[in-house]
């Protein structure tokens, strides 16, 4: 697909880092599965990877963490 930020190239399979924030919690996913433009860097996450994300999210607030960093396994 084109990126539809800077326009100027077509994204391709790469990772990239997903921070995620909601009142006291900061959650970091690293090496999540992405589209990502080579010109400017910009990354799509797709849908179904995006909805694990924020279980993931849900459960991690649910515990009371407040900041935690982790490797991205898909289920």
């Amino acid at each position: 697909m084109k990126c539809v930020v800077c326009r100027q190239a077509e994204t391709q399979i790469g990772t990239t880092t997903v921070t995620l924030e909601r009142a006291d919690l900061t959650l970091v996913f690293k090496n999540v599965p992405a589209q990502v433009c080579p010109n400017c860097g910009e990354s799509y996450v797709d849908e179904q990877t995006s909805g694990q994300l924020l279980r993931d999210a849900e459960e991690t607030a649910r515990a009371g963490t407040k900041v935690e960093v982790r490797e991205f396994a898909a289920v």
